[in-house]
This record gives structure tokens, sequence and C-alpha cells, in this order.
């Protein structure tokens, strides 16, 4: 057989059912032998960069990767945003380009530049096929690797001369193992610290989505009450309705869940990754005693330096823990007053403008009651990157793991509409909605017609308001103005018409549920317009900056 056709063979060994991607000369075998594969869809797509985000939310909602292609020069340039963000925050990927004959990349040549140095610092491992016999093994340890806690994103190059060689192999059998769990010794220093706090709390990171974790979370929290207040990648993992669930940090500014945190004696990060909240921002003073629970040993950093550690599987860290709180003659107990007064707190902030009647434009806080009232508990909304995702990330709180996808790591604009294709491609039985700002959304607007042509269930919408209001937010903070971040739209509503999408336009707060159901109930894909308040964006600085915490 054809290098390609035994690479599409170890493709389909390790249970890839996607690839994502817009081919090219250079992987045209490649192609040809993916096309025969009965188990492997690939998807084209209207834009590498589209691929790549794809690829990233496979990965996400089903722990597997799946992959993005592209070909040389250009098309590996193209991938490599969405590539970047998977790796960072923490998606399983694998990334597949084409390159030149083998023959010709010492020299100056068409369209060659040395791709695999390029991804090396955005994915956890990246390398070349010069020989065919090697395959088996390449593909094996690359899904090993991305897979792995923490997963990320492994990039496999073929070039052209090699893929057409002829090779006598198979692929390498699929062997997965347990991984490894923390030391009994560390967790029982731990517990013994716990015994002796006042009044903990729990930061939890992204690692807590994973739906062993969060289970044994759920399980801890309601053996000794103790709030948890997540990151905006672990929403959901704990349910917004627990006694427990303190909400959502990640703001620049002090926002209410921080007193909680502000009174804590001791601070337990479970799956925490300082790329998704400093710690500079909650231990500025470095008094925290902080512990540290993931599966990966803790950054270093002067803000975080755990006074005790468990490295291992996150999961088993957690029953590890609960275990030990089953043979406790005596419960566990806390002052958790604060904790409470936080949670009480917070929920009347998010129902403060539940009742708004505006005409012309509508506030960010009552489009997302709306939609959490709308959305089930398993249904998925996709935040893109703007203004529109700290208004998410503060008010829009959910009941499971990874329904609610945000991307804060690398933290790239253009996320949300290709991202919710995949969403609807792993989940078509649940209702996949992407919020976007006007700006985010034309980054990757060609993925309408991928949407349209595989006809999927999906809404967009849009929050308009002509300008890169995010970036406008930061520089009215820092120096009282901003500077020209003004732009044109499209007629919102022959775009939808244009790519053969239902469309609506809502201005009026009093109508917008019923719209998003009626979106929701359409077949195919719908794109929703909201002229937004951005008003809101300084009032909200304002009234952070004057918030106090009574300790």
């Amino acid at each position: 057989m054809k290098a390609s056709d035994l690479m599409v063979k170890c493709l389909e060994e390790e249970g890839i059912e996607y690839i994502f991607g817009v081919p090219g000369e250079e992987n045209a075998d490649f192609m040809m032998s993916l096309e025969k594969s009965e188990q492997i869809r690939f998807i084209l797509t209207r834009h590498e960069q589209g691929a790549a985000f794809m690829a990233e939310i496979y990965g996400r909602l089903t722990g597997n990767p799946a992959g993005c292609l592209g070909t040389l020069g250009p098309g590996a340039t193209n991938l490599i945003t969405g590539v970047a963000d998977s790796n960072m925050d923490r998606a399983p990927m694998l990334v597949l380009t084409g390159q030149g004959a083998s023959t010709r990349l010492h020299k100056e040549s068409h369209q060659v530049m040395d791709v695999v140095q390029m991804f090396k610092p955005v994915t956890k491992w990246a390398t070349t096929i010069w020989h065919p016999e090697n395959i088996p093994e390449i593909v094996r340890k690359a899904v090993r690797v991305c897979r792995t806690e923490k997963p990320g994103a492994v990039h496999i190059e073929l070039p052209e001369d090699i893929a057409k060689l002829s090779i006598d192999k198979i692929p390498l059998p699929v062997r997965k193992f347990r991984r490894p769990v923390p030391d009994d010794k560390a967790i029982d220093r731990i517990y013994d610290r716990l015994k002796q706090a006042k009044r903990p709390i729990i930061i939890a990171g992204n690692g807590c989505i994973r739906r062993r974790a969060s289970k044994q979370l759920r399980i801890f929290c309601e053996q000794t009450g103790i709030g948890v207040v997540s990151t905006f990648m672990a929403k959901g993992c704990v349910d917004m309705n627990a006694p427990y669930c303190l909400h959502t940090i990640g703001l620049g500014a002090k926002d209410i869940p921080a007193c909680a945190v502000d009174a804590a004696d001791m601070v337990i990060c479970l799956g925490y990754d300082m790329v998704e909240y400093h710690p500079k921002l909650w231990n500025n003073d470095r008094t925290k005693a902080v512990i540290h629970i993931d599966f990966l040993p803790a950054e270093i950093d002067e803000n975080y330096h755990p006074q005790l550690e468990a490295v291992g599987d996150l999961a088993h860290a957690l029953w590890m823990l609960n275990e030990r709180l089953k043979k406790e003659s005596t419960p566990l107990s806390f002052d958790l007053s604060q904790q409470k007064t936080t949670r009480e707190n917070m929920c009347t902030e998010l129902a403060k403008h539940k009742d708004d009647k505006t005409e012309g434009s509508i506030r960010p806080q009552k489009v997302l009651w709306d939609v959490r009232k709308v959305m089930g508990p398993h249904d998925i909304l996709l935040s893109d990157v703007g203004a529109h995702k700290m208004w998410i990330a503060r008010h829009y709180q959910c009941h499971e793991p990874n329904t609610c996808l945000i991307p804060n790591g690398f933290c790239s604009m253009g996320f949300a509409l290709p991202g919710a294709l995949a969403a609807a491609l792993v989940h078509p039985d649940r209702n996949i909605l992407a919020i976007c700002g006007d700006a985010g959304f034309m980054m990757n607007v060609q993925e309408m017609e991928t949407a349209r042509r595989l006809n999927l269930n999906l809404t967009v919408m849009v929050w308009a308001d002509n300008a890169y209001g995010l970036i406008a937010w930061k520089q009215d903070n820092e120096f009282g103005r901003h500077t020209d971040l003004a732009f044109g739209n499209p007629d919102w509503m022959q775009l939808a018409s244009a790519f053969d999408w239902r469309g609506h336009l809502v201005d009026k707060a009093e109508a917008l549920e019923n719209t998003l159901q009626q979106c929701f109930n359409e077949p195919g894909p719908s794109l929703l317009v909201i002229p937004i308040d951005y008003r809101e964006n300084a009032l909200l600085t304002q009234r952070l900056g004057e918030l106090t915490c009574s300790i």
C-alpha cells in the first residue's frame, strides 16, 4: 500500500472520526487515501483557521482528538491560531499538514518553510514523517501525547514524495492505561491541613470539567459544604443551583466572588492553570495558604507558591479525599458564612435586569438571563472573544461541565462560529448557541456556508455594536477615552439570506426569549442579531470599582 494509505489506516485504528480542513496539492495522496475510509469523515471548510477551531471543540467535548488539515506554506500558517488556542486551552488535536517533496526542502523552493519549527511552540509535539515505515509509531505516539493530561495539539507533517512510497506495515494496536495517581502521603497531608482550616475555598480550573473529576468534586462539596469559584473554562464543574456554587472568577476587576476568596484562610486549587486567572489577582499579598491538586506540578510563580501539592489524576485525588471524609466520625466544620453571603449577592446581581423591557438596544444582563432560561441543562453555549465574553463569563452559569465553551488561554477571536459547527456534529440532539461580537463573527463568517452545506442545526447570536467593544472598554478604563475602533457592518438579514440561513433581528427585550426559542425550533442554521447596550460596560466597571467586601 502507499504510505498515505497506511497513515489513514493508523488514524482509523486510533478511532479518529473527523478531519476538518482545506486540502492542497501537496497532500493530494493523503486525500485520495482518506476518501476510501468508511470510518473517518472529512469536513471541507472554507478556511484552515475554521478547521482548527472545529477540531478544538470536538476535542473539548469528547476528550478525543479530531484532525485539522492544511497544505504546506499558507495552508499551515492559516491553521496556527486555532492550533495555539486548542493547545493552551487543553484540547486534544491532531494537526496534519502536507509538505513539498523531501528532495527540495534543503533549498529555496515554492511555498516551502519550516512548518514543524513553526508549530513547536504551540503544540505538545511536532514532527515530520521522513520514512514511511515510521508511520505506525508516529501516529500512535501523536494520539497518545495529545490525549495525555494535560491534553493539547500534536503536529504531523507528511511530505508529498513520502506519501507516495510503497510500504508493507500495519497500524500499532491502541493500548490505554490508567493515569498515575497522587501519593497517599501527599493526600494525607492535604487532608490533615484541611481539618485545621476555618474558611477553606476551592478555585476550580479547566481540569475539573473532565466528567470523572466533576463527579468527585460534587461529592466532596456535598460532604464538606466548601464553596467553589470556577474559572471561565470550569463552568459547570458544579451545578449552578448547588448552595456551594459561588459562580465565576476571571475578570480583571475585583468581583463579588472574590470576596469569598479574600475571606478564605485556605485556597484549594483543583485542575487550575495560571493562564485562566493569574494568582496575583487573588493572592497579590501572598498570604493565602494554597493547596495545589492537579495532573501536573504547579507552575512557578511568586503569587502561586503552594504549601502542599498532590500530583496525579485529579478525579482520583478527589476520590481519595472523599474516602477519608467517609471515615471521619465527626463531620468537618467550617465557617462558610462569607461564602453564603457571596452566593446570595451574586444571585441577586444576576437577576437584576431579568424583567427589562428596553427597546432599541438590549442590556447584556437581560440577554443572558433569557438565554439561560431557554437553554436546557445539557445544551451548549460557545462564546467568542470580546466584550460579550466578559458578560457571559460573569452572568451565564451552568448545570453541567462542557456546556459553556470559552477560549481563555490563548483567547482567540473567530472561535465561536466554527466551533458551533463541531458542537452540532458531536451533539446533534442538543441546542447549540454561539454568541459572537460583530467583530469576531466576521473573522470566520465564511463558515456560514459550511454550516449550510452540512445542514447543521445551530444558532449564532451576534451582539452588534459596530466596534471593537472590549478594546474600547479597556482603553476607557486605563486612559479615560479610546482610539477609533468603529467599523461598519453588513445588512445582517441580507447576509443571512445570502448564505441561506434564517435571519432574525431583535431590538426589543421582551421579544428575545420567544425569538431564541423559535431559532432552536427551526431546522438548519439561524442568525439572531441583537443591538447590544454596551453602556453597561462602564457602569459595571464603576460598580466593581466601588465594591467593598465585609469580612
